[in-house]
């Protein structure tokens, strides 16, 4: 299996499947880079107690806010002093708060057992909490120009309840700089039985952006929302499986097309 999840998730999605009796290798396909010197971000980690919600879309939202380098933990005392609730929308995000000091009392995430982790599992449980004037953060990452960007399906969902919505940029997802070595096992993974965990579909079209015109008719993926299994399928992928996004369920997934 291929995991190509940012680093360092993809380390660690290696090191649980091999927990769970299956080769793994890293391949990340997403690159998280640092924002540095956005006038914008230093605001709003100064005034993050003026807000009634932060969402963080991400456990790299996470870390880059608090401008984590090193592994989350006792990050951020002072957030025991404040009453912004934190919106998280899958238990890694949850994690990461937690490790960042978020108490976990006030940290809103969708049902352990919710079908995807995404925005709209997130609304069904915060969706009570929206009103006119809620003051509310989005911590996503950003493009080239330090600018937010991404998927707006909850930002919109605020912004038509009255909130007040302001959206702040901590990190940049860019392609990866692939080396020969890189791209002689990516399609290598082509034709040759390996499977490609995507979680996102933006990893899909970076994967196009770094080999343009490779065929991926014989190439198997499993994919962790219905979104991304869309983008693998229009990338030409010629079978791709489903599977929710945790641990267990992708395990799960790979074991039963190894008895297939």
């Amino acid at each position: 299996m291929l995991v190509t999840r940012p680093q360092p998730e993809a380390d660690r999605w290696v090191r649980a499947l091999a927990d769970h009796g299956i080769v793994a290798q890293a391949l990340p396909l997403i690159e998280i880079a640092p924002i540095s010197s956005s006038p914008a971000l230093q605001r709003a980690q100064a005034a993050l107690a003026s807000w009634d919600v932060a969402m963080f879309v991400s456990p790299n939202a996470v870390r880059m806010f608090f401008e984590l380098d090193q592994p989350l933990a006792q990050a951020s005392p002072a957030l025991a002093a404040i009453t912004t609730r934190a919106w998280s929308p899958g238990p890694g995000t949850t994690t990461a708060l937690i490790e960042a000091g978020w108490p976990a009392d006030r940290i809103d995430a969708p049902a352990a057992d919710a079908p995807q982790f995404d925005s709209e599992a997130l609304w069904a449980q915060v969706g009570p909490q929206v009103r006119t004037g809620l003051r509310a953060l989005i911590v996503r990452g950003g493009d080239g120009n330090a600018e937010p960007a991404g998927r707006d399906w909850l930002a919109a969902r605020l912004l038509a309840a009255g909130s007040a919505l302001d959206q702040v940029a901590a990190y940049q997802r860019v392609a990866p700089t692939p080396d020969a070595a890189w791209r002689a096992r990516a399609q290598q993974a082509a034709s040759d039985g390996s499977v490609w965990l995507f979680s996102s579909s933006q990893a899909v079209g970076h994967l196009q952006q770094c080999l343009p015109g490779q065929g991926w008719q014989r190439a198997h993926a499993i994919a962790t929302h219905p979104r991304i299994a869309e983008a693998a399928l229009a990338a030409g992928f010629g079978a791709v499986h489903g599977a929710r996004p945790t641990l267990e369920a992708v395990a799960s997934s790979i074991k039963s097309l190894h008895d297939a």
